[in-house]
């Protein structure tokens, strides 16, 4: 695998795409960069393009990868947490125009990868009107910094810490997979750590 490099300079390097392809289960497609990263250091979110190697338009550009993130996020949704916060959305003004921001800012970001006329207007996640899914909501806020997604920022402030209690999931090795992250980015009898 070569980096592919994505629209600000930054690189996927093809470590962090065999990591992602290990949290999926399967090889990653149009991702452009490591949106965010667990405090483990393994990617949880990566950036995608709006159109698939092969086509496929694609909206959801911020893509949660991590397993331990993914669940967790799970259990809040089965929890009924979309129902309660979509409830609130409908009444209150304020977090309705927050959210409709949000809708705005990442088209705007996706539209920094290319425009897909399939998709054009469409977010993710429900935005700007409907809690559709968690999942997207936490990797936008993930990905983006807190102030941006007021519901994605919720849903993560009420997340316990995927990557505890025994460290982030994607450095364990799948059976049959060889050495985990850790092992296999070891570094050599004097290379430097980063």
């Amino acid at each position: 695998m070569t980096s592919t490099h994505g629209p600000d300079g930054t690189t996927v390097s093809p470590d962090d795409l065999q990591l992602v392809a290990r949290q999926l289960g399967r090889a990653p497609r149009g991702v452009v960069a490591v949106a965010h990263r667990c405090p483990c250091g393994a990617p949880d979110v990566v950036r995608t393009q709006p159109r698939l190697p092969d086509g496929t338009p694609f909206p959801t550009t911020y893509y949660a990868t991590c397993p331990r993130l993914t669940g967790a996020i799970s259990t809040l949704e089965t929890q009924g947490l979309m129902r309660e916060l979509q409830a609130r959305l409908g009444a209150d003004t304020g977090l309705a125009a927050a959210y409709r921001h949000a809708h705005d800012r990442y088209l705007a970001d996706r539209a920094e990868l290319g425009q897909v006329p399939e998709i054009d207007g469409v977010s993710a996640g429900g935005m700007p009107e409907r809690v559709k899914c968690l999942h997207v909501l936490v990797a936008h806020s993930l990905a983006v910094g807190p102030g941006v997604n007021p519901l994605g920022d919720e849903a993560l402030g009420r997340l316990r810490q995927w990557w505890h209690p025994d460290g982030c999931a994607a450095n364990r090795p799948a059976p049959d997979a060889g050495p985990s992250l850790d092992e296999a980015s070891a570094p050599d009898e004097g290379e430097a750590r980063p």
